[in-house]
């Protein structure tokens, strides 16, 4: 589900908070040392995602903020942001040249710059909590 979340809607938060669950607290967050990616940015996106983008040759940025249940990743559009929210379920991630994130039929692709090496960090964090979060449905394995 992608929201225009630029300007401050209280409903916008009860829906994020339903998908991806309400922000980590303090305590959690620097236990896991941070829950924001730094800015990266955007390569290519899926065609239905299109008009997020600018139109001109403008370098489009985006970053991915974790919440317990799933990710939010926040694209900026000159004055405009939009929320894409993604339950981890869903999601998943592909280590082409960069990274690409695909939910719901849409996908996302980030350029390999200086900025993504820098979330490298974040990124296999990211996979830890997605696979915290898979281990609490897996089936019991027979041994």
């Amino acid at each position: 589900m992608i929201l225009n979340t630029t300007h401050h809607n209280s409903e916008h938060k009860k829906i994020i908070a339903d998908i991806v669950g309400y922000q980590f607290s303090l305590v959690q967050k620097l236990k896991l040392g941070g829950v924001g990616s730094k800015r990266m940015i955007i390569d290519d996106v899926s065609p239905n995602m299109k008009s997020m983008m600018n139109l001109v040759s403008d370098i489009n940025y985006a970053n991915i903020e974790l919440r317990p249940k799933g990710i939010l990743i926040m694209i900026n559009k000159g004055l405009k942001n939009f929320t894409w929210i993604i339950p981890y379920y869903q999601l998943v991630i592909y280590k082409t040249n960069g990274s690409s994130i695909h939910a719901q039929g849409k996908y996302i692709q980030f350029r390999n710059s200086r900025t993504f090496k820098e979330n490298k960090k974040f990124f296999s964090k990211l996979l830890d909590e997605k696979v915290k979060y898979d281990m609490q449905y897996a089936m019991p394995q027979n041994i």
